[in-house]
């Protein structure tokens, strides 16, 4: 899901983690074209788990701000992870690693409580959606 703002990002977020067992991977943060901050937040799980996750995570930041876009890509091939982990690397940055404080700060500037868990199992590929 990618949205305008940290505090529509948290609210999709908490939304999608509150309606399906998922997980949040990721919190990308990018200061674009007339300094907008544009955030995207990737989560797996099971793919019927994702959807729901994403229709609830963008219903709830539809209600907040605006809502770029959103996506889910059910048992994506091994090369977008690949693609993902470049552009990281890219970054020098690991949002794996960064999203729980990230996520943290944003639910203290939206007022909600962080309900984020991060898991060190990834779930079985074939069980598995990203959305990015």
């Amino acid at each position: 899901m990618e949205t305008v703002g940290l505090t529509t990002a948290a609210a999709a977020l908490d939304a999608a983690i509150k309606a399906a067992e998922v997980q949040c991977v990721g919190v990308e943060k990018v200061i674009g074209v007339d300094k907008i901050i544009s955030v995207t937040v990737s989560i797996v799980g099971d793919v019927a788990a994702v959807q729901a996750a994403v229709d609830a995570g963008v219903m709830a930041a539809s209600a907040v701000g605006k809502v770029v876009s959103s996506h889910v890509i059910p048992r994506p091939h091994s090369d977008v992870d690949k693609l993902i982990e470049m552009f990281r690397k890219d970054k020098g940055e690991s949002p794996q690693e960064k999203a729980p404080e990230e996520l943290d700060e944003a639910a203290a500037d939206s007022g909600l409580k962080s309900e984020t868990e991060t898991s060190s199992e990834e779930p079985s590929e074939d069980l598995r959606a990203r959305r990015a």
